[in-house]
């Protein structure tokens, strides 16, 4: 099976990937973030960055998706399917002129059309959204210290985290490659409290009984 996972920033996503990758025995495919060269770019300076940023990350994610598609049999901690939020609330707040835009369009409509053609599989089984509110996001993003991404390093950061969230709902209403489900972030401290997990997990894996993928 393919599972995809969806998410702010600080959303537990990595985490989740790694125990439920665990759970199913399959692989997990990680985001490249702190290896990453551009994102403190970005982070310093986003209107000069957005653009390269993203298209570093779309790549990178085409290329995860990919193999995710061939070997199927994996959870993907972000998928290509999620990108071009981040892009086009950047260009909204300024960040990308028009001509990135239409680039990044163009290049992202050419690989979805591409993506049903590099394996047998064509979609994800499930996805698996995690839904927080800006105090559960802070508390992670400052537990784990990056610090480009601490709001009191730039007092910018928290229009952009709030911005980003209130996307959210409307981004998870019209995703239609697969079944989806929502895990309540803030109900569930599936990262710290091992019964929260257990009862993410045994949701999950409800969802996939339901759709014949997990016996």
């Amino acid at each position: 099976m393919m599972i995809v996972l969806s998410g702010a920033i600080g959303a537990g996503k990595s985490s989740l990937a790694t125990v439920l990758s665990e759970h199913l025995g399959t692989e997990a495919f990680y985001e490249q973030v702190d290896n990453n060269p551009v994102l403190p770019l970005f982070y310093k300076d986003p209107k000069k960055y957005a653009f390269l940023l993203q298209i570093y990350f779309l790549n990178k994610r085409f290329e995860s998706i990919k193999k995710a598609m061939v070997q199927d049999n994996n959870v993907l901690d972000r998928s290509i399917y999620e990108d071009s939020l981040f892009f086009h609330m950047n260009a909204d707040m300024g960040r990308a002129t028009p001509q990135e835009v239409k680039v990044y369009d163009e290049l992202l409509a050419n690989m979805m059309q591409e993506l049903p053609y590099a394996a047998a599989k064509k979609a994800p089984d499930l996805l698996v959204h995690l839904d927080i509110s800006y105090d559960t996001m802070i508390h992670r993003i400052e537990k784990r210290g990056r610090s480009y991404e601490q709001p009191e390093q730039d007092p910018t950061l928290p229009e952009y985290y709030h911005n980003l969230l209130s996307r959210y709902d409307g981004w998870y209403d019209d995703y239609d490659y697969s079944p989806k489900m929502k895990i309540d972030g803030d109900k569930y401290d599936f990262v710290e409290n091992p019964e929260d997990r257990q009862k993410v997990l045994d949701l999950i894996d409800e969802q996939l009984r339901v759709r014949g993928t997990l016996d």
